[in-house]
């Protein structure tokens, strides 16, 4: 059983492709040779996407849609058709405490981070199973392994967008399906939606770059890898669970994880 995917003549579906790391999905999956459907609530954005990408003798198109609208989701679905790979890249935070998180943020981060999971993968799982072939990658986060403080609706989210990878990855395993499941899980990206965000030690949790973010994710799922941990000394998160509640508070205050948002301003309009 393989679950490698080549991406040249592939399709691949971005959710929230116009920006940040969805962009550079969306170029690098085009410069393999794959045809790439951006989408986006920011259809100049998503149309800027494509035409760089035709600029460079790549295919694309753009499409405007809110993948929390379940049935708009599945509409255009049946419009786009079949893909080998889909990205579930769109995500939101709000960057606040709890007690001042409006209750609108809270819904809007799991409408986005969660919900639209659901929706995504059920539209266009189908006929992977079907092809016995094919990859849904998830970005989750680093906050999916380990909740930090002004994160509870962020970090809650992606928890269960990890999850919800297990779980599918545990469905098509029990299935003998080849269709593979990649979660990515990296520490803070710089793509302006963590703007502001600062850590202790830079050389071990670096803020990492969108570039080689998006050219590790295609590897891997060129190489049919299940998981993605970036960067790799996010690796010791399970491993430091087995110590009492207030030692793991204490090795993650030792290294500052929780004052990485004292500063987050988040993506300027």
């Amino acid at each position: 059983m393989t679950y490698k995917v080549a991406l040249n003549k592939a399709r691949v579906l971005i959710t929230g492709g116009a920006s940040g790391l969805g962009r550079q999905l969306a170029l690098q999956s085009a410069a393999k040779g794959a045809h790439v459907i951006v989408w986006d609530l920011n259809l100049e954005s998503a149309q800027k996407v494509v035409t760089e990408i035709t600029k460079m003798g790549g295919s694309a198109e753009a499409h405007q849609i809110d993948i929390t609208d379940r049935e708009a989701v599945n509409h255009l679905a049946l419009e786009v058709g079949a893909v080998n790979v889909l990205f579930n890249n769109a995500g939101v935070v709000s960057g606040d405490w709890f007690l001042d998180l409006d209750p609108a943020s809270i819904e809007r981060t799991y409408k986005v981070n969660v919900l639209s999971l659901y929706w995504m993968t059920a539209a266009f799982l189908p006929a992977m199973v079907q092809a016995n072939s094919g990859c849904v990658v998830t970005i989750s986060s680093a906050s999916g392994l380990l909740g930090v403080a002004k994160l509870t609706d962020y970090a809650a989210s992606k928890f269960a967008a990890f999850g919800f990878m297990e779980s599918l990855r545990s469905e098509l395993r029990m299935k003998r399906s080849s269709v593979n499941t990649l979660t990515v899980c990296p520490h803070y990206i710089g793509t302006g939606m963590f703007d502001g965000v600062q850590t202790k030690f830079p050389w071990l949790l670096p803020i990492l770059e969108e570039q080689k973010v998006a050219a590790k994710i295609i590897a891997s799922v060129e190489k049919g890898k299940a998981q993605l941990v970036l960067p790799k000394f996010v690796n010791v998160i399970p491993v430091t669970r087995i110590l009492p509640v207030r030692a793991f508070d204490a090795v993650t205050d030792f290294f500052g994880v929780n004052r990485t948002m004292d500063h987050f301003r988040g993506r300027q309009k």
